[in-house]
C-alpha cells in the first residue's frame, strides 16, 4: 500500500499531543479544558506548553503566560509538564510510523511527512489513524497534498483526528478568500505589511505581480510570498534521521532577577544542560544564543559563533556569557535561555 509511482505527500500531525499523552494518565480530565505548562502551578510564572481543544476554545494556546491563562479559563485543570515522558511518547509514534515502510520524513515531536500512493491516498492516511491509536492510544490528524505546504495545511484543516486533501484542484476554492496569514510562513508582521499594500486574501498576494514585493520584501522573500500564494513547494520529503537545528534550556523566575551575578550562575547552569543535551545527541555546537525577557515581557536575544564546533561545557559557558554581557541588563529579568545552534551536515 506504501510503494507506486505516482506519489503524493501526508503530513500527520498528532491531536493535541502533549495534552493527549497527559490524558492517557488522567482519564478523568477528559472533555475539560486542561494546561500543561511549569510545575502546574498556575500562580507561578511560565508557559503554557500544551492546551486541550477546550481550553483552546477559551482563547488560551501554547505560549500563553500561566496566569493569563488562568484569568482566561478559572475552571482549567493545571498539570506539570514532563518532557521525557513527552519525547518517550513520541519516539513510540514515530517507531510506529517508521514500521509502515515507504519515506517518513520526521519534523518534530508530534508531526511527521510521508510519501505514499496518490491512488489509495485517503484509505492509506485513515489506516495511519487506526494503526497509531492501537499502537499508541493517540489520535492524528492527516493531511494530504501534491506538496508538502499543502499538506501541512491540509492536516489542521482536518482537526481533530480528521482527514482533509488540499492540492491544486481545490487550493482556489479552499484557500482564496483566508487572509494571508493562513499561509505557513506568514506571520503576524509581514500579513500588517501586504495589508498595508491592500493585500489582505491569499487570492489577491496570488495576483501580485512578483516584481512588485521585491522591492520590500528583498528578491528572494517577495517572490516566494506570491509562489506561497499559488500553493507551491517543491521541497522533497527527505528520509534521513530527524536532527534538531538546535537544543535550548530556558527557566523562568518565580522573583525576577535583578544582579548580574546570580543571572550569570543560572547561564552557567543553562550552559550545562546544554552541553548535556548536545552530548546524549552526539551533536556539535556552532554558535551558541542567549535569550532574554525583561520584567515587561520584552525578549532580546544575542549569539556569539564558537572558534570551533563543540559539545564541551566550558566553551559553551564562556560564550553564553559573552552573549549575556551585551545585554544592558537595565530592567529586571524574568527569563533567561541559552541555545545551541548545531554544526548543519
Amino acid at each position: 500500500m506504501l510503494t507506486g509511482v505516482e506519489r503524493v505527500v501526508l503530513h500527520i500531525d498528532l491531536d493535541q499531543f502533549i495534552v493527549a499523552v497527559e490524558l492517557l494518565r488522567h482519564p478523568e480530565l477528559v472533555g475539560k479544558p486542561v494546561l500543561v505548562g511549569g510545575s502546574g502551578d498556575p500562580t507561578e510564572r511560565g508557559v503554557v506548553a500544551g492546551a486541550s481543544y477546550e481550553a483552546r476554545a477559551q482563547g488560551v494556546k501554547s505560549g500563553t503566560p500561566l496566569r493569563t491563562a488562568a484569568a482566561r479559563c478559572p475552571e482549567a485543570v493545571f498539570l506539570p509538564a514532563d518532557r521525557e515522558t513527552y519525547l518517550a511518547a513520541s519516539a513510540d509514534v514515530m517507531t510506529a510510523l517508521g514500521e509502515l515502510g515507504g519515506v517518513l520524513e520526521v519534523i518534530g515531536w508530534d508531526e511527521a511527512f510521508m510519501l505514499v500512493d496518490a491512488e489509495d491516498a485517503v484509505d492509506t492516511a485513515r489506516y495511519i489513524q487506526r494503526f497509531v491509536r492501537e499502537r499508541t492510544a493517540l489520535n492524528c490528524s492527516i493531511g494530504i497534498g501534491d506538496n508538502k505546504l499543502r499538506a501541512k495545511l491540509a492536516s489542521a484543516m482536518g482537526k481533530p483526528a480528521g482527514v482533509f486533501r488540499l492540492d491544486v484542484t481545490n487550493w482556489v476554492e479552499v484557500m482564496a478568500d483566508k487572509p494571508t496569514d493562513a499561509l505557513q510562513g506568514v506571520g503576524a508582521k509581514t500579513a500588517k505589511k501586504l495589508a498595508a499594500r491592500g493585500i489582505a486574501t491569499v487570492a489577491e498576494l496570488a495576483r501580485t505581480p512578483m516584481a512588485d514585493l521585491a522591492g520590500e520584501f528583498g528578491p528572494n522573500i517577495g517572490p516566494w510570498l506570491v509562489a506561497l500564494a499559488h500553493g507551491y513547494d517543491s521541497t522533497p520529503v527527505s528520509d534521513e534521521p530527524f536532527r534538531a537545528r538546535s537544543h535550548g534550556r530556558e527557566v523562568t523566575f518565580q522573583r525576577d532577577l535583578r544582579e548580574v551575578e546570580p543571572m550569570r550562575a543560572e547561564i552557567t547552569r543553562l550552559s550545562r544542560q546544554v552541553s548535556e543535551d548536545l552530548a546524549a545527541d552526539d551533536t556539535l555546537a556552532r554558535r551558541v544564543v542567549v535569550k532574554v525577557r525583561d520584567s515587561r515581557f520584552a525578549t532580546h536575544t544575542h549569539g556569539v559563533t564558537l572558534a570551533e564546533p563543540t559539545r564541551a561545557f566550558e566553551p559553551i559557558d564562556v560564550a553564553a556569557q559573552q552573549a549575556l554581557g551585551r545585554f544592558p541588563l537595565d530592567r529586571p529579568v524574568r527569563l533567561l535561555g541559552v541555545r545551541a545552534e548545531l554544526v548543519r551536515e
